[in-house]
């Protein structure tokens, strides 16, 4: 048997999601920074951090970052970015 919810007459209450973001840039043959591999958005601030890590050991990529910002997915706003870890040359963050 079902139970049905009371309405409240109140839209429900949207919690905002934290967005976890690891990204790793490479030198092109002119030696500008240009994005490794696309965002990739990671489940955890301690899963991105020991991501990044790894990557940087590897010696691969001229800079690793992984951030952490609030977000308000239905109305489209994000909070300020806060870095969990960086390496190397990563660009200025806009």
């Amino acid at each position: 048997m079902w139970k049905q919810q009371q309405s409240t007459g109140q839209a429900p209450v949207t919690k905002p999601t934290k967005l976890v973001v690891l990204m790793a840039f490479i030198r092109d043959e002119e030696g500008e920074l240009r994005p490794a591999f696309e965002p990739r958005e990671v489940q955890s601030e301690d899963k991105a951090k020991m991501d990044a890590r790894r990557m940087a050991a590897l010696g691969t990529y001229a800079g690793v970052i992984t951030w952490s910002r609030s977000a308000d997915l239905v109305n489209g706003e994000f909070g300020e970015p806060v870095v969990l870890f960086q390496h190397g040359d990563v660009p200025e963050m806009e």
